[in-house]
């Protein structure tokens, strides 16, 4: 006899505006730094000192670490290290300096979506505790 408990698949977790529309920024913010990683690579705007693989190399990581930040966006430091990656990225403008419109644009975006979705995320919230009182009290 199968148990119809293990059967059911578990629900799915509800996922609030700020970690939704945070992680479609970042999803698409990542394709973005990796192509910026590759013109590092191929305008040589890195020092002589350093080689300059390493614009593929950095561009690629912070990418990755986009789309793993995308992952945890439920919690506070999430949402914290998605500003560094802001910054991160806006530091890179002043190798390239296209990198500086990037900033802007996705920093804009980022901004929009946490400080937008964390307020619709309170007023569903407020709007749902006023749902479960009987008779609006």
């Amino acid at each position: 006899m199968t148990d119809q408990v293990s059967d059911a698949p578990r629900p799915r977790r509800s996922r609030g505006a700020a970690e939704s529309l945070g992680s479609i920024v970042l999803t698409f913010e990542s394709i973005i730094v990796f192509l910026g990683g590759l013109a590092v690579f191929g305008l040589r705007a890195l020092p002589e000192s350093i080689p300059q693989w390493w614009g593929i190399v950095v561009g690629s990581v912070l990418a990755l670490v986009m789309l793993l930040t995308a992952g945890v966006l439920r919690y506070r430091w999430g949402i914290v290290l998605g500003w560094v990656l802001q910054v991160i990225v806006a530091l890179g403008g002043f190798l390239v300096p296209a990198l500086f419109l990037v900033a802007i644009i996705f920093g804009g975006m980022w901004a929009y979506a946490t400080i937008k979705g964390a307020s619709l995320d309170a007023r569903n919230a407020r709007l749902a505790a006023e749902a479960d009182t009987p008779n609006g009290d």
